[in-house]
């Protein structure tokens, strides 16, 4: 077994920070001069921005307003859809109202088909046209589905 340490190839050392404060301070003037060219290159952008700053704000609010305007009106959220929810909620409202007073009535028959003999008497009578002696009852025909007539289409007659 060989413990021996081989020669690392490469070999990083970091530079003490004596080095690197130096080395910035070397090049502090060459940082100020690039900063200083950048101002003067952009300073008619930036004096025009100061000199119309209050339109630029008032036009910046202005497209804000709408915007928003526009986003509270027809957004997903906004007041087209949100009536259009409330009306859809009032007619399965009265969906529902309707549902269940028809469901009422079911119970109320139920009710009585259990307990009324007279209400189960009519509904053999009206369902199964049940009678007492001596009645006649009388059905009406239920009528065929009516066609509609027949044109002649060289005459146009009936």
């Amino acid at each position: 077994m060989d413990f021996s340490v081989k020669r690392i190839a490469r070999l990083r050392t970091l530079p003490k920070p004596e080095e690197g404060f130096r080395a910035v301070m070397e090049r502090a003037p060459q940082a100020e001069a690039m900063a200083a060219r950048a101002i003067e290159q952009t300073r008619p952008v930036w004096t025009w921005i100061h000199e119309e700053r209050r339109r630029v704000a008032t036009a910046g609010v202005l497209v804000l307003t709408v915007w928003l305007g526009l986003h509270v009106m027809f957004g997903s959220n906004g007041m087209v859809i949100y009536r259009q929810k409330k009306a859809e909620l009032k007619d399965l409202q009265g969906e529902v109202q309707q549902i269940q007073e028809e469901n009422d009535r079911y119970v109320q028959q139920i009710k009585e088909l259990k307990t009324d003999p007279k209400a189960i008497e009519r509904e053999a009578r009206e369902q199964m046209h049940y009678t007492r002696p001596g009645e006649v009852v009388y059905v009406r025909p239920t009528s065929p589905p009516q066609s509609k007539p027949q044109i002649d289409s060289a005459s146009g007659k009936h």
